[in-house]
């Protein structure tokens, strides 16, 4: 008797112990985001979860996850640009030039101000991809010379504030009616938006199920797929729901999740998103099959130069004022968010999840322990005792992989 074959799907779905195992970083960083907001949730006295604090958790950290964005695709390409912070401050610098001194259009000024953080990028990425001067000279080069342009062009003071319309940029929520619910007033449109993103996300993961499936892919358990997406979607309609009976969702929020599924598709879908990962992994032989490797880290340090550059606007308006001190350190938490969620230091490896999930390991820790009134120094200390613990876990399965 012949033997049948089993099907597509029996054959490529593995054992949930075996999927874990082949993701274990991602849920790793995961499960120790959620421990990590339970313990503060918990130790605060609930303070963590209250829509005020959440609110202001995006607001602190949104520009944070922004560049992470960009700086993960900098550290898969096998570079590291420790400029970021003063990109920012010379960013928000020009912005109030601009608004605030000049009168300009706060539309024309926010683009100029992008074009001028991708200037930045540039001029930056010709030295590192042209003349192969080491990325990390050329940014603390950069990191002390748009410093110094910082403190020039501000002459040293404070430039402020920004006009209310530009403002709503980073201040600013969405627009919508205060609708009640069992006797809770709940913006509309936060609410609607609350409800439809986990319906596409669920969407997507079931389409790439299929997709990996027909493709002959792994694939975890479909009750596993189903248990996991049911948390996810039940996360964010919590934290959602939260967000909406206080102000509604945050305009920087909706800004910063536009991004995310555009460079997650990007380093997912795209040709120059697989060339970058590819280039990380082995530069020479991704030269060597005809690809432009020069080109390609050109364009990642011009994309981190505009990515900065949105986040310096964010953060001048957030801040109400251009300050010669604004950005200071944000190059450190930018790239611990990365390595924390899962990226290499040796390029190649790492996803757009994990830097995010990165970023707000680094926003709740920041966060709950200004909450418990911790001082600065314990700060620093337990923040680089969890980066040095999550570049160890990676390296150590690594190792015994």
């Amino acid at each position: 008797m012949t033997p049948v074959n089993p099907t597509t799907e029996e054959s490529n779905v593995v054992s949930v112990v075996d999927y874990i195992r082949g993701n274990i970083r991602e849920y790793g960083m995961l499960i120790a985001l959620v421990a990590i907001m339970l313990f503060f949730q918990i130790y605060t006295g609930g303070i963590l979860f209250r829509p005020v604090n959440l609110t202001n958790l995006v607001l602190q950290n949104s520009f944070i996850v922004i560049m992470a964005l960009g700086m993960l695709l900098v550290i898969v390409a096998g570079h590291i640009d420790l400029s970021v912070g003063s990109i920012v401050a010379l960013v928000g610098a020009i912005a109030a030039i601009l608004t605030v001194s000049l009168g300009v259009n706060f539309w024309l000024a926010g683009v100029i101000c992008i074009l001028v953080g991708a200037l930045i990028g540039a001029a930056q990425g010709y030295f590192i991809a042209y003349h192969r001067i080491p990325s990390f000279i050329v940014t603390l080069a950069g990191m002390l010379v748009f410093r110094g342009l910082t403190l020039t062009v501000l002459g040293g003071k404070n430039i402020g504030p920004f006009p209310k319309e530009f403002q709503v940029i980073s201040t600013g929520f969405l627009p919508g009616d205060m609708i009640d619910i069992a006797g809770i007033p709940v913006q509309s449109t936060s609410l609607i938006l609350t409800l439809i993103i986990p319906a596409v996300l669920f969407y997507l993961a079931w389409r790439r199920r299929k997709v990996n499936e027909s493709h002959g892919i792994d694939v975890e358990p479909f009750g596993f797929f189903i248990g996991q997406n049911a948390i996810v979607t039940l996360a964010i309609i919590a934290l959602g729901w939260q967000l909406s009976t206080y102000r509604g969702l945050p305009n920087v929020l909706v800004v910063m999740l536009v991004l995310i599924a555009v460079y997650t598709f990007v380093t997912r879908r795209t040709t120059i998103g697989r060339r970058v990962y590819a280039m990380g992994g082995n530069e020479k032989a991704t030269k060597l099959s005809g690809i432009n490797t020069e080109r390609l880290s050109f364009y990642t340090f011009v994309n981190m130069g505009a990515l900065a550059g949105l986040a310096g606007i964010i953060v001048a308006l957030r801040l109400n004022s251009a300050t010669p001190k604004a950005g200071v350190g944000f190059e450190l938490d930018v790239i611990a968010a990365c390595f924390i969620g899962g990226a290499s230091a040796s390029g190649g490896v790492g996803k757009i999840t994990g830097a995010v999930i990165g970023a707000f390991i680094m926003g709740v820790m920041n966060n709950g322990m200004s909450i418990i009134g911790l001082g600065i120094d314990y700060q620093q200390m337990v923040k680089g005792a969890v980066l040095l613990a999550a570049v160890f876990f990676d390296v150590y399965n690594k190792n015994k992989g």
